[in-house]
């Protein structure tokens, strides 16, 4: 097992990698390219749209405004999957499981034919933890949070672990996706698991989260406080055994620097 300073690193960079990303992000217009085009390629493309042009539209400040707020959200879905990504790394390292054993997926029929393949972004089974201990306090854990979601007796007995929706925040209303969730949510009990929407933040929108409650997921939020069936941070420090708001409080002045340095380049027309 990795030294808490060697381990900091390694969650770090994880966390940074993703954020840096953002740095080089370029909007499209509706155009093809996958990377996006440069200044100079907006300003040629508008130039030569006569309805643009009349308005001015090929102006660098459009490409600046185009530029930060498509970066912003690409800054907020970066940090998403980066979410996700050190939470199914300390699962790994603070459970003894593998990188198979901490994915979760199952596939559907499209109407169309074939077939689909869909997926939480993290699990839990009870049996594949290493340490009966840290078994034993995950399996109490999944008890009690099953009490406070009200789960009748005979579902209980079935539940095996948990799987897991891992984001920064949840402020979207897409029905799309939560439709998706719920469906998800479905199948994970059918299969003898229980769903727990997991947010580094506190941001989630009140509607979508009574409907999610009313589904029986079990919602964790970004709490600093809060018992471990509230709060994401208490959850893994008294139950995961990691004390993740520490690693972000130490490492907070370079995490600080790093998305500083990406909003610089994002608020340049031609981002460096």
């Amino acid at each position: 097992m990795l030294e808490p300073d060697a381990r900091d690193n390694v969650y770090l960079n994880l966390v940074i990698k993703r954020v840096l990303i953002c740095k080089t992000y370029r909007p499209k217009f509706g155009q093809p390219s996958k990377s996006g085009l440069s200044l100079q390629e907006f300003q040629e493309l508008y130039a030569a749209d006569a309805f643009y042009s009349w308005f001015g539209l090929n102006d660098v400040r459009i490409y600046s405004a185009h530029r930060a707020a498509g970066g912003i959200t690409s800054l907020y879905r970066q940090l998403g999957i980066a979410c996700e990504e050190l939470f199914r790394q300390i699962l790994i390292d603070q459970l003894g499981l593998s990188p198979h054993q901490v994915k979760w997926s199952y596939e559907i029929s499209k109407r169309e034919g074939g077939m689909r393949r869909l997926a939480l972004d993290a699990r839990i089974v009870l049996s594949d933890i290493v340490s009966l201990g840290k078994q034993e306090t995950v399996s109490y854990w999944l008890g009690q949070a099953m009490s406070h979601l009200g789960i009748a007796p005979a579902i209980k007995q079935a539940i095996q672990g948990t799987v897991f929706e891992v984001r920064q925040g949840y402020k979207s209303k897409d029905s799309k996706q939560q439709n998706a969730d719920i469906a998800n949510a479905s199948t994970a009990y059918s299969q003898g698991y229980l769903p727990v929407v997991l947010l580094l933040s506190t941001q989630m929108d009140n509607d979508v989260m009574e409907r999610y409650e009313r589904e029986r997921w079990l919602i964790l939020q970004g709490f600093t406080f809060g018992d471990s069936i509230s709060s994401t941070y208490t959850f893994l420090k008294e139950v995961i055994g990691y004390d993740l708001a520490a690693f972000f409080q130490r490492n907070s002045s370079t995490l600080r620097a790093v998305v500083g340095d990406v909003l610089e380049a994002l608020l340049r027309s031609n981002g460096w």
